[in-house]
């Protein structure tokens, strides 16, 4: 790999201080563990760091990035490496810095319901020793098994429970972060109202690595809800599933989930997960996954009952009530992989847009009309109740030049498309890497440039997860 003149290679005297730093079992230079840190789930990108480094303190962190800064190498944060955005790539070599040893849920606080953790900790893992405490962390990517939640920090992350909870920074109080010099800093407190200061932890989360490395953080929690219910929706047009959704808020109810499926969706899933049964009528194109939960089943039983009226209202016909823990799993983990089935399926590229809620349907609509004028298919799902549309984008038969050529230029569209609604081109998967030559939609010259000066303040000299975010 070519290194730029911006940054220095990686030469024997940097692996012996780092050999001095860490101990032998957490650096590795070996091709295999190369090119393992050289992807992440982003299509089929591959970027090999010249050095893995995996610390397990802050301090180590500190000293690591110290060297790194004074040596002018790029360092690049790599956790689970669940991202689609590219955001965890090493672009220009450098040392991968893996957060895998810094995995302890330090603290579960149950007299203030808060809880401080590194960012090695699985997000699944850390869900569940607070749920064991009757405590609640709402945010769940369809990744939550595997990924870790310094990405989630980085992304800012969502998932299903985001239309009734919100995402991760709606959760995090204070950050330890380890700066591109070194220094380490906090950024809150661990208070409920803080107004002191710049709110540095919200800059901090969605900053995809480029401003710091976080290696602590705590999160305020909430009591678990003790019910939940799930229904599944058939509908005969998917727009009208889409329709259904403003409608449901309108009546007044807030869904713990609300995601759409379009017909495609479950049918890849389907094929790709095992042990799961779901019969479909042939006339049935999309599905409304609905989940509804509290304290208390009759109100939760009013709910169902008032959504399965609303959505007959579009068309949809009657929906499967999960009755039981087994189904419920089974429901929840067709939603869960189903990018897994799609990326099995085909070559393809998948945007994360994100409009207002009432917008769906047009956004849906958007997404097939240039589909049918650039010649791609489109399997579409996703966060209905925040407006979340995943767009996987398939090439199958399409040619490699319309591939490369002609699909931006129908993403470009799309994104345009997008903004003007009063949405964004991405809800939870960051920028990264693959969207960085759209953000001039999203931004004008100006508000790109106010970033660009936050990152230069952070990061002066750019070692901080090089090539991302912004287009060069």
């Amino acid at each position: 790999m070519k290194t730029p003149k911006a940054f220095q290679a990686i030469e024997t005297r940097d692996l012996a201080y780092f050999k001095d730093l860490v101990p032998e079992s957490a650096i590795f230079i070996d091709a295999e563990n190369l090119e393992k840190y050289g992807h992440d789930e982003t299509e089929d990108l591959q970027f090999n760091p010249q050095v893995v480094l995996k610390p397990a303190s802050a301090d180590e962190v500190s000293k690591i990035l110290s060297y790194c800064n004074e040596r002018n190498i790029a360092v690049t944060a790599s956790g689970a490496r669940t991202g689609l955005s590219g955001g965890a790539l090493p672009l220009y070599g450098g040392v991968a810095l893996s957060t895998e040893n810094l995995n302890r849920i330090l603290e579960i606080d149950e007299r203030n319901l808060q809880a401080t953790v590194e960012p090695g900790v699985i997000n699944q893992v850390f869900h569940e020793a607070c749920k064991e405490k009757g405590l609640f962390y709402p945010p769940d990517p369809s990744s939550w098994g595997s990924s870790f939640i310094g990405g989630n920090l980085a992304l800012n992350a969502g998932g299903p429970k985001a239309v009734k909870y919100g995402v991760t920074n709606a959760y995090v109080l204070d950050l330890e972060v380890v700066l591109a010099n070194g220094s380490i800093i906090n950024t809150g407190a661990r208070v409920l109202k803080n107004s002191t200061g710049y709110n540095l932890t919200q800059l901090m989360v969605g900053s995809e690595g480029t401003l710091g490395i976080i290696t602590k953080a705590t999160f305020r929690l909430l009591p678990y809800p003790k019910h939940n219910m799930l229904l599944l929706v058939p509908f005969a047009s998917a727009l009208k599933a889409c329709e259904a959704v403003s409608a449901i808020f309108q009546a007044g109810i807030t869904p713990s989930g609300m995601e759409f499926m379009e017909r495609d969706a479950i049918d890849y899933t389907l094929k790709f997960v095992d042990n799961v049964e779901l019969p479909i009528a042939p006339e049935v194109q999309a599905h409304l996954l609905i989940e509804v939960d509290g304290n208390y089943t009759e109100t939760l039983m009013q709910d169902c009952e008032a959504i399965a009226e609303i959505v007959m209202n579009f068309g949809a016909f009657e929906p499967l009530f999960a009755d039981n823990e087994k189904d419920k799993a089974a429901l929840w983990t067709l939603r869960r992989r189903v990018g897994e089935a799609v990326k099995s399926h085909s070559i393809y590229k998948e945007e994360d847009t994100v409009v207002p809620r009432a917008e769906l349907a047009n956004l849906l609509g958007v997404v097939k009309e240039l589909g049918n004028q650039y010649g791609f298919k489109s399997v579409c799902y996703g966060h209905a109740g925040d407006g979340n549309l995943h767009v996987n984008i398939l090439k199958e038969e399409m040619s490699d030049g319309a591939w490369e050529q002609d699909l931006p230029k129908a993403i470009r569209a799309l994104f345009t498309a997008v903004k003007k609604m009063g949405g964004t081109i991405s809800g939870e998967h960051g920028i990264g890497y693959v969207q960085k030559d759209y953000l001039d939609i999203a931004f004008n010259a100006v508000e790109l440039n106010l970033q660009k000066q936050i990152k230069n303040t952070f990061d002066p000299k750019g070692i901080l997860n090089p090539g991302k975010v912004f287009p060069e």
